[in-house]
């Protein structure tokens, strides 16, 4: 079950949000009173309420808002238990303040803003003895190892606990709780609205993860990177599974580099059914994996990963993604069967794309010349490739048949950057740009002004991850589906929140 947290400054929006948020069909909302300015009306804010509620009233020091009186705050919870609401949030201290009364569930939380202790279960066991029908442990992430210890808590506690780990370290832990035993995990109606780091919406658990349906029996998969927050993968993983009606889902991993040998073990004990690869995991997964395709052994990189029971296989369809945009493109402006032979290529970046990319043209005997700001990777990439090197500073110097960037230089959004001037194209150079947000970047708008043909990255991008898709699931990837998903996703249309009334003053309709 998800439990909305509802944080705003006047009754009325409180109402109006809690109205909204039961009509799209959440069974339970929180209500912050620490957030509401003016003197609190329980009786207006809990009359003909729509769903059961948490109330909760935080001090500053526990990371709320409330910024009167103590007395104040505990007669306002020991009013609300009067009232018969369904839960409330009590910190420990205040637990022991306030007695156990009629029908409401006691949730008796702590929250850490700074780290993960490392004695969780004895924080845990003093929680339970304060009368608890709910413990929740709050604590912000820094690893990828204090998210584990969050799920390990939550699947071991005798008593219901709802563990959430804060931060993007932690967002499996907010997505897979009741997986793990939670009787609910928290969200936000609006993503813009955020009481704790690393909040998602209604919207996301809801259509995105469909965390409630989440069972001990759903396969999950996801993709690994750092950073990881920006990745469009799960938005277009998660549409497929559900047009194919599987039972799986896909979850962002944020994991360092130091930790990715134990988070590949964490995926085999989890039953982990296979993982996207991004930056900076490319290349240090490979001598992790139990055994690696050729391509992905000879580009020095591998951007999938497919477990099965203890085997860890490594592919990478970047490669093949890319090479089947370029193919068709290049093919279709020579008209010949076998067209990359001699054909002179300038790669922009000496990153694990540009190495996928790189390796296909030289395996079918293009030229290749490489340029990156780093010019120690440039020069070993040029050696992977049998290819040559120039410096970045002369990347114009050159006029090459086929134009790839590499690069992120004009990626959302810094999109107001090129990496080359298109000014010095000429129209007979195919220019691919690998970057998918957003799509028309400077450098294709660029090209298209030079009249060049272009490969645009969200071609290679849904090409590369329906290739990810067929070996996760053995089925055929629903194209329209991630076409559609990718493009609504980075759309530069604005929707406004559908409350447009100002909420940042401290006064209130009394009416």
């Amino acid at each position: 079950m998800l439990c909305v947290t509802i944080a705003r400054t006047r009754h009325k929006h409180t109402i109006q949000e809690h109205q909204q948020v039961a009509e799209l069909g959440a069974k339970l909302a929180e209500l912050r009173l620490d957030y509401i300015g003016r003197s609190i009306d329980l009786g207006r804010l809990l009359k003909n309420r729509p769903t059961p509620v948490v109330v909760t009233c935080r001090r500053k020091e526990d990371g709320g808002r409330w910024d009167r009186t103590e007395e104040e705050r505990l007669m306002l919870l020991r009013s609300a238990i009067a009232m018969g609401i369904e839960y409330v949030d009590l910190e420990e201290d205040t637990a022991i303040k306030i007695p156990r009364y009629g029908k409401t569930k006691r949730i008796v939380s702590l929250h850490n803003f700074e780290g993960t202790p490392d004695d969780l279960e004895s924080i845990h066991e003093r929680l339970a003895k304060a009368d608890a029908d709910i413990v929740k442990i709050a604590v912000q992430a820094n690893s990828f190892g204090d998210m584990v210890k969050v799920l390990e808590l939550m699947r071991n506690a005798k008593v219901p606990t709802i563990g959430i780990a804060m931060g993007d370290y932690g967002t499996p832990s907010r997505i897979l709780a009741t997986r793990y035993g939670a009787p609910f995990t928290y969200c936000v109606f609006n993503s813009e609205r955020k009481v704790a780091p690393g909040q998602l919406s209604f919207d996301q658990m809801t259509n995105v993860y469909r965390a409630e349906s989440i069972q001990a029996t759903t396969r999950l998969f996801g993709v690994v990177a750092d950073p990881v927050a920006h990745s469009y993968s799960p938005l277009i993983h998660n549409a497929s599974f559900l047009a194919h009606d599987l039972d799986c889902r896909y979850l962002p991993f944020r994991v360092a580099s130091g930790e990715l040998p134990e988070f590949l073990k964490w995926c085999c004990r989890e039953n982990i059914g296979g993982l996207s690869v991004t930056i900076p995991h490319k290349q240090a997964i490979l001598p992790l994996l139990t055994q690696a395709e050729s391509a992905s052994q000879g580009i020095g990189a591998c951007n999938t990963v497919v477990f099965a029971g203890e085997e860890m296989v490594g592919y990478n369809t970047d490669y093949r993604a890319a090479m089947d945009c370029l193919t068709e493109a290049y093919s279709k402006m020579t008209g010949k069967e076998d067209p990359f032979e001699r054909a002179s290529v300038l790669l922009l970046g000496s990153g694990g794309v540009s190495r996928a990319i790189g390796y296909g043209l030289a395996q079918r005997r293009a030229l290749v010349t490489v340029t990156a700001r780093n010019p120690e990777t440039a020069k070993e990439l040029a050696g992977v490739v049998n290819g040559k090197t120039i410096p970045w500073n002369e990347r114009h110097s050159i006029a090459p048949d086929i134009l790839v960037n590499g690069t992120p230089v004009g990626m959302f959004p810094d999109m107001d950057e090129t990496p080359f001037q298109t000014s010095k194209l000429k129209g007979k150079t195919l220019v691919f740009d690998t970057i998918y947000n957003p799509e028309q970047t400077l450098f294709i708008k660029g090209a298209r002004t030079a009249m060049c043909p272009v490969i645009t990255g969200l071609q290679m991008f849904v090409r590369q991850a329906a290739y990810q898709y067929r070996l996760f699931t053995g089925k055929e990837p629903p194209i329209d589906v991630m076409v559609k998903t990718i493009k609504k996703a980075i759309s530069p249309v604005n929707y406004k929140d559908l409350d447009e009334d100002d909420d940042t003053e401290d006064g209130d309709d009394e009416a």
